[in-house]
């Protein structure tokens, strides 16, 4: 060692390097697993809220194309606009139940009345009288009704389709109100986020995120649309075979509709079994014709006006509604398509001219 150089001494007080605190690096490490862990549940729990607000925010960047509209064409202030539009939408909900209710009610009523009649009925013919000679199927319904347990079961089978009855509206209502509130503050809420973003992007940003709400609102409206239309058409054919429920189930169909890839499958199902319960052979044709509906409509119907709504090919559209199903469900097949669309448009717009600038 030269007389000028001085010897540093290590913390530990020896010369070789200083070895890690396990412990300490353990400890940090599950702390971190544990904080991730409950936040996972945290979400988890909070889900149905969640839904909830992501459903009301879609619903409000959709329909604000109508409250824009309302507002430069009825010269109607904001509040006003957005009244009218919840007023419509709540109207809509009850003249819903009110064509479906009664008649639903009327089925229940007459089937429980004529039930004894029609196990009388089915006594009587030789294919019951078989499967009650091997089944013992009288002797086994009687033991079910008789059993101790009976009564509890219903009673319990009673109480959850009363709860599922109450969860829907509770969630129909969430959804309405958080839906009032987002329609409330959107433009705040756009011009928050364009606020996060530096200066020198603001403006492409807010331009990207400007065509987006356009292109979701264009997609509610083009959906409607498509259910008007199938609900349209649903109610002249019902009319034209005589059926009493022609505007209910024809409701029925246009809601349906808005469910993408099934819904309008589920509606022409619907009014078929109603309609086959008064008449067999009209139920059959009733199959049939939305059958040809159903290929008009996803063949050259749906497709146009979805692409000049959210310019997404019909491939895309299909994946992502089948993708966002299986991950939320029908919310997420409601959401998928105008997500795929707000993707297209940044990949087009932002990653796409990068690529090609490199």
């Amino acid at each position: 060692m030269s007389p000028g150089s001085h010897a540093v001494a290590l913390p530990d007080g020896g010369d070789g390097p200083q070895r890690p605190n396990y412990f300490l690096l353990g400890f940090v490490g599950a702390l971190g697993v544990l904080t991730a862990w409950l936040l996972v549940q945290a979400l988890v729990g909070a889900r149905a809220v969640l839904v909830y607000i992501l459903v009301a925010l879609f619903l409000a960047v959709g329909l604000n194309p109508v409250i824009e509209g309302l507002r430069s064409r009825a010269r109607m202030p904001r509040w006003g606009a957005i009244l009218t539009v919840c007023l419509t939408m709540v109207l809509f909900l009850v003249v819903f139940f009110w064509t479906i209710v009664p008649p639903l009610t009327e089925q229940v009523t007459s089937f429980a009345t004529n039930l004894p009649d029609t196990l009388n009925d089915l006594q009587n013919t030789p294919f019951f009288a078989d499967l009650e000679r091997r089944y013992d199927l009288l002797d086994k319904f009687e033991g079910l009704v008789t059993a101790p347990d009976f009564g509890q079961q219903l009673f319990g089978g009673l109480v959850g389709v009363g709860q599922v009855v109450f969860n829907s509206l509770f969630a129909t209502f969430t959804v309405l109100i958080l839906t009032l509130f987002f329609m409330a503050s959107l433009p705040g809420i756009l011009d928050v986020s364009y606020r996060l973003v530096p200066r020198s992007s603001r403006d492409g940003v807010r331009r990207i995120g400007d065509e987006i709400v356009r292109r979701i609102g264009a997609f509610i409206a083009g959906q409607l649309v498509v259910a008007a239309l199938g609900g349209v058409v649903a109610f002249l054919f019902l009319w034209a075979i005589g059926s009493a429920y022609a505007l209910t189930l024809a409701l029925v169909v246009g809601v349906t509709a808005l469910i993408p890839l099934v819904g309008t499958t589920i509606g022409a199902l619907v009014a078929s079994l109603a309609v086959a319960l008064g008449s067999p052979l009209l139920g059959l044709v009733t199959l049939v014709f939305f059958l040809i509906y159903q290929q008009i409509e996803s063949y050259v119907i749906a497709p146009r006006v979805m692409r000049h709504a959210v310019d997404v090919t019909p491939t895309v559209n299909i994946t992502a509604a089948l993708v966002g199903g299986a991950l939320m469900g029908l919310v997420g097949a409601l959401l998928a398509i105008p997500t795929a669309a707000a993707l297209t448009l940044i990949l087009k717009q932002v990653v796409f001219p990068r690529l090609e600038r490199r």
